[in-house]
């Protein structure tokens, strides 16, 4: 048996008691019905886990996992929501990754070209190793077009931010922001702007579909004129059909096939099919960094835009004497905006554009929450909450609170309990681990993004709300610096 700690070693789990792990399924087939219910509709996602740590008195539990019957083959797991024992779903020695990349489910290989995508691979398979290895080191290839690459693409956007705030007096952020994104990421992995292909500007809509369909049975709609029984029997009882989505996902596909060519020389040369190497890449491309860039843009704008002139006064006059010390936007200038850095971590603790982390233990485990210790026994399915984890207040300080200085100076060291990326935000993505291969891409993109924001502005206001995946943002006015 193992044992698993992420705790001073004056506190290990030879010292805390070794409990039962509380909670039960319920009965077969209804059980994981009602936690179901529950989860989407009488209760929501946070309110699900909430209650339960309350009745149970402990951060680890037994529940079943939604989406339940029909879409997945088991929905029985133990669930992790703090700090100490999250951790454990990161480490593939002792627990298992196949097909676990969303959940308890796995979309059917048609969304990915009848490809089992690298994502869904356990790192003991061989061609998971060969494709993480690929994805490294054509991420390594392209760091240095990051940032010119981005500052060509967010022009645009900043341009149809201004003129849908003058004609409507107000800028829906997420359609804009998602554009950019895609054409950007087009760019970045096949070196043209996607409105020079058939795609245009309609990639990510396509993308945004494909997307949809995959993760439907972990959403809820909160349609009022639609019956939940209804939606629950839409979304959540039978997986979407790939042929709904197939045309704009080839579409994609082909195009990003032929403008990535010598990407996918480079694919050859580590053994990999052409085929299978650019679904792969549009895997990455199209979840992994547009679907992240999706979520994070606008968690981060909304976090920084509700923060107050004040925050916005220091932003600006950090971004700005860094850039004029620099002569421009460098990658050494950015590692130097400590308050962006923190603002940008703050963003991704508060709101982890990845909620859910899943591993099958391979032995048994012991793993030590601040109050006890449990055995996760072998085949055990684990499901970590990472929202809970990344706002446990035995960690953070005033946790549900978005602070900006957070992790400066000392405080730097907490990241380490930052979790979106399938590891720790102190950690590196490798070939032998389970972490986003593009986790510095996204938090480069979104610093970038923050100091696109106060390079031109001094301030502004937004409004915000929820979507299916994550914040909306909607700008009410922008003042422009002088």
């Amino acid at each position: 048996m193992s044992s698993y700690s992420d705790q001073n070693p004056s506190r290990t789990s030879d010292i805390l008691p070794v409990k039962e792990i509380p909670g039960g399924y319920g009965l077969p087939f209804f059980g994981p019905i009602k936690d179901r219910i529950d989860f989407y509709y009488s209760q929501g996602a946070d309110e699900f886990y909430r209650s339960r740590i309350k009745k149970y008195n402990s951060t680890v539990f037994r529940v079943n996992s939604p989406p339940g019957p029909f879409n997945a083959k088991d929905s029985k797991v133990v669930v992790l929501l703090d700090a100490l024992t999250f951790p454990i779903l990161f480490d593939t020695s002792k627990v298992e990754k196949r097909n676990v990349f969303i959940g308890t489910f796995m979309p059917c290989t048609h969304f990915t070209g009848g490809y089992r995508i690298c994502a869904y691979l356990d790192p003991s398979e061989t061609k998971h190793n060969v494709l993480k290895s690929f994805f490294l080191s054509t991420l390594a290839k392209l760091h240095k077009q990051l940032i010119p690459t981005f500052r060509a693409s967010v022009t645009q956007m900043f341009t149809d931010l201004e003129s849908e705030l003058s004609d409507k007096g107000e800028a829906n952020f997420n359609p804009i922001s998602d554009k950019m994104s895609f054409d950007f990421l087009f760019r970045l992995f096949g070196n043209k702007s996607s409105y020079d292909t058939s795609v245009g500007g309609e990639g990510n809509s396509d993308l945004d579909r494909w997307l949809l369909f995959q993760l439907a049975p972990l959403i809820t709609l909160g349609l009022k004129y639609l019956p939940n029984c209804l939606e629950d029997l839409l979304l959540h009882t039978f997986p979407l059909p790939y042929f709904l989505v197939k045309s704009g996902y080839e579409k994609v596909h082909d195009e990003l096939h032929e403008a990535a060519a010598g990407l996918l020389d480079e694919a050859e040369q580590h053994g990999l099919s052409r085929d299978e190497a650019s679904h792969n890449l549009l895997f990455l491309v199209g979840f992994n960094s547009y679907g992240g860039t999706k979520v994070i843009f606008p968690a981060v704008l909304k976090y920084v835009g509700t923060g107050g002139e004040d925050l916005h006064r220091r932003l600006a006059e950090e971004i700005r004497s860094v850039v004029k010390e620099e002569g421009g936007v460098t990658l050494s200038g950015l590692n130097k905006m400590s308050l962006t850095k923190s603002v940008v971590w703050e963003a991704l603790r508060i709101e982890p554009p990845v909620v859910f982390q899943y591993g099958k233990a391979k032995e048994d485990i012991t793993v030590t929450s601040h109050d006890a210790s449990y055995v996760i026994k072998k085949d055990e399915m684990i499901c970590g909450y990472q929202p809970f984890a990344t706002k446990d207040p035995k960690v953070f300080e005033n946790p549900e609170v978005f602070v900006p200085d957070r992790f400066l100076g000392d405080g730097e060291k907490l990241i380490k309990y930052v979790y979106w990326s399938n590891g720790r935000e102190s950690d590196d993505p490798t070939a032998n681990n389970k972490q986003c291969p593009a986790k510095d891409m996204v938090v480069l993109l979104s610093r970038m993004m923050v100091v696109e924001f106060f390079l031109r502005y001094d301030t502004f206001s937004v409004e915000v709300g929820t979507l299916l995946l994550g914040s909306s943002v909607t700008f009410k006015s922008v003042t422009k610096a002088i």
